[in-house]
C-alpha cells in the first residue's frame, strides 16, 4: 500500500484557487442588482441615508458595516450580519424592512459570496448611480479591446520559428533577454497532442508509428500527419464542443430553488459535437445558435439542425418558482444577454441594469436597447407546472426526418387513454367545483367551500404534470422530436428603461439596438416585425468587430498553452488583464477570420508552431525574469481536466465506448425535479454508470457527477472560459476509494493478464504515461506485486496507483 499512500501525500499538494475572476462576475450579476434593489434606498450615498450607520455602496462599507456590527466577514457566513437579517433570524432586524423576505435562491447566492470571500470590484467611495460613469463611449472607443483588430509588421525572421506566430513569441522573448525552452521530447509531445485535441492518450500502436514516422521523414512531417489525423477524428468534436459548451453554460436542469431537469438539452450538446467535427465556420456558429430560427433551410434536416442550435439561448438557469411572470420574463433576457455578450465579447453588459457600468462603457440605454431584442424572443425550455414550478415553457415540435434520434419508446395506448382520462377528469372537476361556488355566492354561502383556494392549486398543479407528459407524444402515444430553442414572440416590442432596474418603475422605452461603443457600418438596425436577434448575429460577426474574433483565438489559446494571451480569458474589460503579446493576438484573430473562421485551421497552425512543441522544464535564469511564464519561455505543465482524467482511465483500461450515447441519462426520470434522481434506483450514486466518453454525462446545476465535480468542472450557470484548477484531499480520496476508479484498474490489470510480470508492468506504463517504466519503477512495482498474496491483486493495486499519479493527470 506504500504506493497508494504516496500517492494521496502527491495529491494533497498544490495550492488553492484563485476566484478573483469569477468572484467579481459573481457580485455584479447575482449581488449588486439586490444590493441596489433592496438596500441602496437606506443605506448608500446616494439615497443620503444611512440607518443604522450602515452603508452598503462600497467594499469598504459593507464590511465595515454600522451600529450593529460588520456587515459581512468573508468567508465567515455565521459571522455576517447581512446575512442574518435577510434570513429574517432575528425579529427586530428584518430586512428588507416591511417587505416579504427575499427567495431562498437569493439567500443562497449571498451565502455563496460570502463563502468566496465577499469578492468586490466596487470603489471604496461610491459615486452617486445617476452620475456619468468613468468609462465613455468614446473612452471605451480609444480601449484596446474596442478598436479592431489591425494587421502590424512582423517580426523579423529566425531560425527557431516553424510558423509566423513563432516570431512574436521570439521576439518577445528577445525584448527581454530571454531564449526558448528547446522542443519536447516526441513522445511527450505526442501526449500533448493527443489530449489536447482528442482529449484521450495515445495507443502503444500511436506512440510506435508517430516514433517511426519522425524518425523516417522528420518530426516536422510526423506532427502534420498527426495532426491531421487527428482533427479529422469524431474525437475531436467531442472534445472541442465539451470546451464550447463551458462557455455556453450548458446544463440539464434549471438549477436555483427548484431544480428542474430539462431532458431535451442532449440535442445542443449532439449539435455542438457536430458542428466541431465539421468545422462548421465560427461566424456561421454563432448565428446559427442566436438566430437559427430565423435563418433560411433548405429542407426539413436543416431546420431541425437550427433550431437545435437555439438551445444555447434555452437551457440558463432559472428562477422557475418565481410568481412574478414579468420578473421571470426579464430576468431570462437578462441571463441570455448576458451569456451573449460574455461568451463572444469577453464582456457583459447586463452590468448596466441598474446603473450606467461603472467600469465598461455600457450604460442602461445598452442595456434596455439589447433587453428589448432578447424580451421579444420566446424562449421554450420544456418544463411543466407543479408545486416547484411557476412557469412553464413549452418545448419545439421539430420537422420528422428519417432517421432522427428520439430515444423515448412509445407511451402505450393504456397509459396515454389514462392521462386523458385524468385530464377530462380534472377539466371536469374544476368546471363543476366553479359552478358550486357561484351558486354558492348567489346564495350567500361561502364559495370557498365548494372551490378553495387549495382546490384551485392542486387541480392546477395536477393538470401541469398531465400536460406535461401528453404534449411528448402524438396522438399515437408516438414519441415526438422534441427540442429546447427560441422563436420570435407574436409581439415585438421594445423594452422599457426601468429606474434601478425595478418593474414598478418604468421610465421610456429605449429603441432596441447594440451597444455603442462598437460602431459598425452595414449592419441594419433590428427591423420592426423581428426581435434583432439575427442582425446581432451579423453585428457580431462583422469582419470589423473588435471583439469576437480575438476572444475566441484566445480561447483556443488558453486551452493549447494553459493560458491565455490575455489571462483573464472572460474579461477584456477595464478591469481585466492586458494581454502578454497584443499583436500575436491580433494576428490570430486576423487569421481565423480570414481562413473562413475555421477553428480546425486556428488549431492547426497553433499545435505546428515551435511556440507550443517547447518542453516544459524550469531554467532558473528565465524564472527570474518572467516567473509567470507570461512571454512563454517554456511549456506550461497542466493538468487534465475532470473529462480526460476519467477518460483516460476508460482508455486505458480498453473500456472505453467511442458511441455516442442516445440521449441523456436526465431524460430516464419519470418526473422533472433532480430530487428525484436519489430515489431512481437505476441511476448510479455519482451519476457515472456508462462507459462512454465524459461529454455524455449529465449535468444537472448543483448535481455533477463525483468525478466532474470533484476535478474542477466548469459551473453550468456561468459562462467559463477557464475553468480553475485545484488540487484537494477529496480528489485523493476519490483516485483511493472511487468504484469506478477500482474497476478501470481492474479491468486494466485483467487485459495485460496475459503477459508476463515484467512485460505486465511495461505494458501498464506505456498505456497510462505514453512511456517506458525506469530501472528503479521496474524494481519497485515487481516487488510490490510479489509482496502481496496474490498476484493479481497486488497488479490491481499497482494499475490502481498508477491511475492515481500525478503523472497520469498531468501534460508535461
Amino acid at each position: 500500500m506504500n504506493l497508494r499512500l504516496a500517492t494521496a501525500f502527491a495529491l494533497l499538494l498544490g495550492t488553492l484557487p484563485s476566484f478573483a475572476n469569477d468572484g467579481a462576475r459573481f457580485f455584479e450579476s447575482k449581488i449588486r442588482p439586490v444590493l441596489v434593489k433592496h438596500c441602496y434606498e437606506c443605506h448608500s450615498s446616494e439615497s443620503g441615508k444611512a440607518k443604522g450607520g450602515l452603508l452598503v455602496d462600497t467594499r469598504e462599507t459593507i464590511r465595515r458595516g454600522g451600529e450593529n456590527g460588520a456587515a459581512i466577514v468573508p468567508e465567515q457566513p455565521t459571522k455576517s450580519l447581512l446575512l442574518t437579517v435577510i434570513r429574517h433570524q432575528k425579529p427586530d432586524l428584518e430586512m428588507p424592512p416591511n417587505a416579504e423576505k427575499l427567495s431562498n435562491g437569493i439567500i443562497n447566492d449571498f451565502q455563496r459570496w460570502i463563502e468566496m470571500g465577499a469578492p468586490d470590484p466596487r470603489e471604496a467611495t461610491a459615486a452617486p448611480v445617476g452620475e456619468k460613469p468613468p468609462v465613455t463611449i468614446k473612452e471605451g472607443r480609444e480601449f484596446w479591446a474596442f478598436q479592431k483588430p489591425a494587421p502590424g509588421p512582423m517580426p523579423p525572421s529566425n531560425n527557431w520559428a516553424k510558423r509566423d506566430l513563432d516570431l512574436f513569441i521570439h521576439a518577445g522573448l528577445q525584448a527581454k533577454g530571454l531564449t526558448p525552452s528547446s522542443d519536447a521530447e516526441p513522445a511527450i509531445l505526442l501526449r500533448r497532442l493527443h489530449f489536447d485535441l482528442v482529449g484521450l492518450p495515445p495507443s502503444p500502436k500511436d506512440h510506435t508509428a508517430f516514433l517511426k514516422q519522425a524518425k523516417a521523414k522528420g518530426i516536422d512531417k510526423a506532427l502534420e500527419k498527426e495532426v491531421d489525423r487527428l482533427l479529422a477524428s469524431d474525437r475531436y468534436g467531442e472534445r472541442w464542443a465539451r470546451h464550447w459548451m463551458d462557455v455556453a453554460r450548458f446544463a440539464e436542469s434549471s438549477g436555483k430553488e427548484s431544480n428542474i431537469t430539462y431532458p431535451h438539452a442532449w440535442r445542443y450538446r449532439d449539435y455542438a459535437i457536430d458542428a466541431f467535427n465539421e468545422d462548421l465556420p465560427f461566424d456561421r456558429f454563432i448565428t446559427e445558435q442566436i438566430a437559427g430560427d430565423l435563418l433560411p433551410y433548405k429542407n426539413d434536416r436543416e431546420r431541425a439542425r437550427l433550431l437545435i442550435a437555439t438551445g444555447f439561448l434555452a437551457f440558463g438557469a432559472k428562477g422557475l418558482n418565481e410568481m412574478n411572470k414579468l420578473q421571470f420574463a426579464v430576468d431570462q433576457a437578462d441571463e441570455q444577454m448576458d451569456t451573449v455578450t460574455r461568451a463572444f465579447m469577453a464582456q457583459s453588459v447586463a452590468c448596466a441594469r441598474c446603473h450606467d457600468h461603472k467600469y465598461d462603457p455600457f450604460h442602461m440605454q445598452d442595456y434596455y436597447a439589447l433587453l428589448g431584442v432578447f424580451g421579444s424572443t420566446l424562449t421554450h425550455y420544456g418544463t411543466w407546472v407543479d408545486a416547484e414550478n411557476n412557469n412553464s415553457g413549452k418545448l419545439i415540435k421539430l420537422p420528422d426526418v428519417e432517421g432522427q434520434l428520439i430515444p423515448n419508446p412509445p407511451m402505450s395506448k393504456k397509459r396515454l387513454a389514462a392521462l386523458k382520462a385524468q385530464k377530462a377528469a380534472l377539466d371536469k372537476e374544476e368546471k363543476d367545483r366553479k359552478a358550486a361556488a357561484v351558486a354558492a355566492r348567489k346564495r350567500g354561502d361561502n364559495p370557498g367551500d365548494y372551490f378553495s383556494l387549495r382546490d384551485a392549486l392542486r387541480i392546477y398543479w395536477r393538470r401541469g404534470g398531465l400536460d406535461g407528459k401528453l404534449v411528448t407524444v402524438d396522438e399515437k402515444g408516438n414519441a415526438l422530436p422534441l427540442a429546447m430553442g427560441t422563436l420570435e414572440r407574436e409581439r415585438i416590442a421594445d423594452a422599457n428603461l426601468l429606474e434601478r432596474g425595478e418593474l414598478s418603475k418604468p421610465k421610456e422605452p429605449v429603441k432596441r439596438a447594440f451597444p455603442r461603443v462598437v460602431k459598425l457600418d452595414g449592419i441594419p438596425a433590428p427591423p420592426q416585425q423581428q426581435s434583432g436577434r439575427l442582425q446581432l448575429a451579423l453585428w457580431l460577426t462583422h469582419r470589423d468587430h473588435p471583439l469576437t474574433a480575438r476572444v475566441m483565438a484566445n480561447r483556443v489559446w488558453r486551452y493549447l498553452f494553459g493560458e491565455g494571451i490575455v489571462q483573464t480569458t472572460d474579461n477584456f474589460g477595464f478591469t481585466g488583464e492586458r494581454p502578454s503579446h497584443p499583436e500575436l493576438l491580433d494576428y490570430l484573430a486576423l487569421k481565423f477570420i480570414d481562413g473562413d473562421w475555421s477553428v480546425k485551421s486556428l488549431l492547426r497552425e497553433i499545435v505546428l508552431s515551435r511556440s507550443y512543441r517547447m518542453n516544459s522544464e524550469w531554467r532558473k535564469s528565465a524564472f527570474l525574469k518572467d516567473p509567470d511564464n507570461r512571454l512563454l519561455w517554456r511549456a506550461n505543465k497542466r493538468r487534465l481536466d475532470a473529462e480526460c482524467i476519467r477518460d483516460a482511465m476508460l482508455s486505458v483500461s480498453g473500456r472505453l465506448d467511442t458511441n455516442r450515447r442516445k440521449g441523456s441519462l436526465v431524460a430516464t426520470l419519470r418526473g422533472q425535479s433532480v430530487s428525484l434522481f436519489g430515489f431512481n434506483k437505476q441511476i448510479p450514486a455519482d451519476l457515472d454508470g456508462s462507459r462512454h466518453r465524459s461529454v455524455y454525462l449529465p449535468v444537472v446545476r448543483d448535481r455533477l457527477p463525483d468525478v466532474l465535480d470533484l476535478f474542477d468542472f466548469a459551473e453550468p450557470s456561468l459562462v467559463t472560459g477557464d475553468r480553475e484548477t485545484t488540487n484537494v484531499p477529496l480528489q485523493a480520496l476519490y483516485l483511493l476509494n472511487s468504484e469506478f476508479v477500482m474497476q478501470e484498474a481492474a479491468a486494466l490489470s485483467l487485459r495485460l493478464r496475459h503477459l508476463e510480470p515484467e512485460a505486465r508492468i511495461r505494458r501498464a506504463y506505456q498505456l497510462c504515461y505514453a512511456r517506458q517504466p525506469t530501472k528503479d519503477e521496474l524494481k519497485l512495482g515487481l516487488r510490490f506485486v510479489q509482496s502481496t498474496e496474490d498476484a493479481d491483486t497486488g497488479f490491481r493495486a499497482l494499475c490502481q496507483s498508477l491511475l492515481a499519479t500525478a503523472e497520469f493527470r498531468n501534460i508535461d
